[in-house]
């Protein structure tokens, strides 16, 4: 701390211990009400470097209570200020950059530099975006009879709750604080249990900045966390990014408050490889789509990639290529592309759909890169991308969400039939398409079911560009103006009788 600002801290390991064991509740840092704790778990080396708060309800009762305290006045302040703040947020989280994504690293295994980097900077980019936006928090006139002033007034749910996948931690936190603090929402945060420790640093960071009990966070599992934030009667709103089975669960919940939910739950994303495409780029858009520098752990992944027949086995070797280019390794080390798996029970779930798809008569597992060889990484958990082919679109590996370095590789003969197995999922996050062709491209956006559709490019989601699923991929949509108008605001109809 210097001039009571915080500073940053490159050791990764000393600001682990520093949050060891904390939530952050109505500005201050402070361990859970019994005492207890977690171990948080480096896994590129089985080793713990830290531990969380382990929140229960009363912690939860009091994160709530902070922010309940807190709203009123939040919704008072005038949207733009509210804006210029979370902007103000976003340049203090600009120099904090290096230390984010070195600490994101240590506790999720994910490489420094072809992903943690990325996304510490990203978090900035979402608030600096929404924090923008504030004057868009408009209302409407009505024409609805000539003697009465008709209005419409965006107004802010309340308390929200936002719960946190592992994945990618920071840059969901963003996409669900900033919509919501800008709207005038306080909010309580859950943070997934596997990656606790740099989404508290993030909120630290901007409570230097926003009013106490605006933004909190707790950690914890689940059950004894995550059930009571949602099933607590002063939070008017949940967001939340993880499994279909928990989305349901807490949909249901909801249900019984009726109160809106936003929902993203997943993906099996199909990559159709037109024979007319570009197969350096569709093989580029491939490596890229299927994250494979977040070991594949995306709910975006391009996890089926649909491939005509003429072309499947020159792409294959190419995708192949890419990708036994790439080191996998230490996280921390600047020349890992791949980094590890974030848990024991996630690297046992990945290895069983590969010991699957090699029972799979008639399916070939190409294996790509080589595992790292240095001792001190013998407890790691890595795995090697692996690509089957000669599965089907009924298989288990192409029906599931594997959330690992898995892609199913299948053939097609021609555009129908690509289109029908595209779509022969119940997932419908994102979709992409590979043709030079613009026929195509423009049918394929019109026809694939899913939220979001790129054509020949495989980015993720960006400030600005809405971003949501349909069928069991979830409900709402994120990252976009459209998002905190519809999501994060009620909206209130006034009328004025002029007689």
């Amino acid at each position: 701390m210097v001039d009571g600002k915080l500073v940053p801290v490159l050791d990764a390991q000393k600001l682990a211990q520093n949050l060891s064991g904390f939530n952050l509740i109505d500005g201050a840092l402070v361990p859970a009400l019994s005492g207890r704790t977690f171990p948080i778990v480096n896994p590129a080396t089985g080793l713990e470097i830290s531990t969380a708060a382990f929140s229960v309800v009363q912690d939860v009762d009091a994160a709530v209570e902070a922010a309940q305290r807190a709203q009123p006045d939040w919704a008072g302040t005038p949207a733009r200020r509210r804006g210029a703040l979370v902007m103000e947020c976003a340049r203090l989280l600009e120099a904090h950059v290096q230390e984010l994504s070195r600490l994101v690293t240590l506790e999720t295994g994910k490489a420094l530099r072809t992903e943690s980097r990325t996304e510490a900077a990203g978090i900035a980019d979402m608030l600096l975006f929404y924090g923008g936006l504030g004057s868009e928090l408009k209302g409407e006139t009505i024409p609805h009879r000539p003697d009465m002033l008709t209005i419409t007034l965006r107004e802010p749910i309340g308390v929200v709750g936002a719960i946190l996948p592992w994945n990618a931690p920071m840059y969901i936190l963003a996409m669900k604080i900033a919509p919501a603090l800008v709207a005038g929402n306080t909010v309580v945060v859950k943070s997934a249990e596997e990656a606790p420790l740099a989404v508290l640093r993030v909120c630290q960071i901007l409570n230097q900045v926003l009013p106490k009990g605006v933004l909190n966070i707790v950690s914890g599992y689940g059950p004894e966390c995550g059930a009571p934030l949602v099933a607590h009667a002063a939070v008017g709103k949940i967001t939340f990014t993880g499994s279909v089975e928990t989305g349901k669960i807490i949909y249901r919940t909801a249900a019984d408050k009726l109160i809106p939910v936003t929902l993203e739950l997943g993906g099996k994303s199909p990559m159709i490889v037109m024979p007319d495409a570009d197969l350096d780029k569709a093989a580029a858009g491939a490596v890229a789509g299927m994250r494979f520098t977040r070991q594949g752990q995306s709910c975006s992944a391009s996890s089926r990639m649909l491939v005509h027949s003429s072309v499947h086995d020159e792409f294959v070797a190419k995708v192949k290529a890419l990708v036994d280019a790439m080191k996998i390794g230490d996280p921390m080390d600047e020349a890992t592309d791949i980094g590890t798996i974030i848990s024991r029970g996630q690297y046992d779930k990945v290895s069983s759909y590969i010991a699957a798809g090699r029972a799979t008569a008639d399916a070939t597992a190409v294996e790509c890169c080589t595992l790292p060889t240095d001792p001190g990484l013998g407890g790691g958990l890595f795995v090697r991308p692996v690509m089957f082919t000669g599965l089907t679109n009924d298989s288990r590996l192409a029906r599931e969400e594997i959330f690992g370095p898995v892609v199913c590789v299948i053939k097609f003969s021609d555009y129908e039939e690509a289109l029908s197995l595209a779509n022969d999922t119940s997932y419908g996050l994102t979709a992409s398409v590979w043709t030079r062709d613009l026929k195509t491209a423009l049918d394929a956006s019109q026809k694939l079911q899913a939220g979001f559709v790129q054509v020949n490019q495989n980015i993720v989601a960006q400030p600005g560009l809405s971003y949501g699923g349909v069928k069991n991929s979830g409900l709402g949509k994120e990252a976009s103006l459209e998002a905190m108008l519809d999501h994060f605001t009620q909206k209130k109809t006034v009328i004025f009788n002029m007689q």
